[in-house]
């Protein structure tokens, strides 16, 4: 398994394993895929602000992917940083998103970010929330009822960890 920064190439693999997500799971609130040309538009977006994007692969391919940017665009901010991280659906629980989380956070403590965010979709979701506790996020809200998806409420849980400038990969 090697974790490296995403190409334009590697898109059509991102945006297939973010579609199942969509249609399938929780974590992500959105409804309907984004296509290949808005996945490759939200790249940009991330890569041309100096973010990283990041994918895992093997043999098979892109295993998962990742990316983190500001947390909101106001400018007061620019030092709290969001990560996102999705990953192939027939390799879930093996590591691969737990390593990508790892890369980021040691990425945005090089970029300056003294805080990590990640805004995790439905109260359930235990893989992302065990992932973040695992390193070091603490759960320090929780939305009630914010999203609507398949039928039903979902909560947002908000977990927060310093970077501090001195994360140690």
């Amino acid at each position: 398994m090697e974790i490296r920064p995403a190409t334009p190439d590697d898109l059509a693999e991102c945006q297939a394993i973010y579609a199942h997500h969509v249609l399938e799971g929780t974590g992500t609130f959105e409804e309907t895929p984004p296509s290949l040309e808005t996945m490759t538009r939200r790249y940009h977006g991330i890569v041309d602000a100096g973010r990283s994007w990041l994918v895992t692969t093997d043999d098979t391919g892109v295993l998962g992917f990742a990316y983190f940017d500001q947390y909101r665009p106001r400018s007061a901010y620019r030092f709290a940083a969001e990560d996102s991280v999705y990953v192939r659906e027939d390799v879930r629980g093996q590591g691969v998103g737990k390593a990508l989380v790892r890369r980021l956070l040691a990425d945005a403590s090089e970029a300056g970010f003294r805080q990590m965010l990640a805004v995790i979709g439905d109260s359930q979701n235990i893989g992302s929330i065990g992932v973040h506790a695992s390193l070091g996020f603490q759960r320090v809200g929780i939305l009630r009822d914010v999203g609507f998806k398949f039928g039903r409420w979902l909560d947002v849980v908000i977990m927060q960890r310093s970077l501090a400038g001195d994360y140690q990969a």
